[in-house]
C-alpha cells in the first residue's frame, strides 16, 4: 500500500512470520493500519501492538486488510477486542477473511467497508 501523504511507519512481524508486515499512516482524519501477510498466534503480536496503540490514541482506526494472505481465530479475536476498545473499521478484506467473518458472525459485529476510502468517509 502506498503512503497517501500521511506519516508512515512499518513494523516487521517476528521470526515466525517472514513477510508479514504492518504499515501505519494517518489519512483523512483516520489512523490506517495496513496488514500484509499471514496472521496466526505466532505472528499476530506486531499487528496487535499496532491496533492496540492506535485504538488508544486515535478516534477512528482503519485496518486495511487487503494484504492479508491468511488469518485464523487469533486474528479474529484481535479485531473483536479492538472493536470493543474504540472505532475500528475493517477495509477491503479478501475473500478468505470475508468467509471467516461470515461463518463466525463477525460480519454482524465488525464495521466492514469495501475500501480504505469508504472506511475513512463513514
Amino acid at each position: 500500500m502506498s503512503n497517501t501523504g500521511g506519516k508512515q511507519r512499518s513494523d516487521q512481524a517476528g521470526e515466525h512470520a517472514p513477510g508479514a508486515a504492518v504499515i501505519q499512516y494517518e489519512w483523512r482524519g483516520a489512523w490506517v493500519v495496513a496488514a500484509h501477510g499471514s496472521y496466526d498466534m505466532h505472528s499476530i503480536q506486531p499487528l496487535a501492538d499496532a491496533l492496540n496503540a492506535a485504538a488508544r490514541k486515535h478516534p477512528k482506526v482503519i485496518l486495511d486488510a487487503s494484504g492479508v494472505d491468511f488469518a485464523d481465530s487469533t486474528f479474529l479475536k484481535l479485531l473483536i477486542l479492538t472493536h470493543q476498545t474504540g472505532t475500528l473499521r475493517v477495509a477491503a478484506p479478501p475473500e478468505q477473511l470475508q468467509r471467516l467473518f461470515a461463518i463466525t458472525g463477525a460480519d454482524t459485529v465488525l464495521e466492514i467497508r469495501e475500501t480504505v476510502y469508504a472506511a475513512a468517509a463513514s
